[in-house]
């Protein structure tokens, strides 16, 4: 294959939909949660881009387009949110006062574990948003000089691992209840997380749903006032 088609925006396109299509008959077939298709994707892409020598900039130019259908994919998790509204009204309090420090925690724990080990500031301001949907992360990044492409993939890697082990998680934590399954879960691992809660139950990802869009504002507002402290 000529080396210039693996620089053109159709060979990120293409091979993201491939590995994905792939890393879902993986799943159908053998049915196990660490081979959530967003993982063995992942790991199929870096895999080939490895065995190939193909620069991650030329892969860029076309999964950056994918990146990009992040947002709408996002904004149509409000449909199982509005299917299932009357039950999520009844407990919007405890899911906003849930979220809130939820977020509030995921921004303490991975910015001061990072400064616990001796990591500098850029490097805290990295991680602070590693629990918000993707383009989220990104922009808050880019506004409050964290290093963008790093938070990007800790983004990727935090909802990988929720989805993975994140109901296991909670089951050994004794949680069952659904809703409250999906509150942490897509509190903690966004989008990649959500997807698996849906698989699991209506209700529970559709309060993964809200809790990516709440966390994401919450996070943005708290931010600022994070960086004023670390000055």
């Amino acid at each position: 294959m000529s080396s210039s088609l693996f620089s053109t925006p159709l060979f990120g396109v293409a091979l993201t939909l491939f590995a994905f299509q792939l890393a879902m008959l993986i799943y159908r077939r053998y049915q196990y949660t660490i081979l959530n298709p967003a993982v063995v994707a992942i790991g199929l892409i870096i895999i080939l881009l490895l065995q190939c020598h193909i620069p991650y900039a030329d892969y860029a130019r076309g999964g950056n387009m994918i990146l990009f259908l992040l947002g709408p994919a996002v904004v149509a998790l409000g449909v199982p949110l509005y299917q299932r509204r009357a039950e999520i009204m009844l407990r919007f309090v405890p899911i906003v006062v849930g979220i809130s420090v939820g977020a509030v925690t995921s921004i303490a724990t991975a910015s001061g574990i990072v400064l616990l080990m001796g990591g500098g500031k850029q490097l805290a301001l990295t991680m602070a948003p590693k629990s918000v949907t993707t383009p989220i992360a990104i922009g808050i990044a880019n506004k409050i000089g964290g290093i963008t492409p790093l938070t990007a993939a800790v983004v990727v890697v935090t909802g990988c691992l929720g989805a993975v082990v994140g109901p296991w998680f909670c089951r050994l934590l004794g949680i069952r209840d659904y809703a409250s399954m999906g509150l942490a879960i897509g509190t903690s691992a966004h989008g990649i997380g959500t997807g698996r809660m849906l698989e699991i139950d209506l209700l529970g990802g559709a309060i993964a749903g809200l809790a990516i869009g709440i966390n994401g504002m919450i996070t943005a507002l708290v931010m600022p006032l994070f960086v004023m402290l670390l000055e």
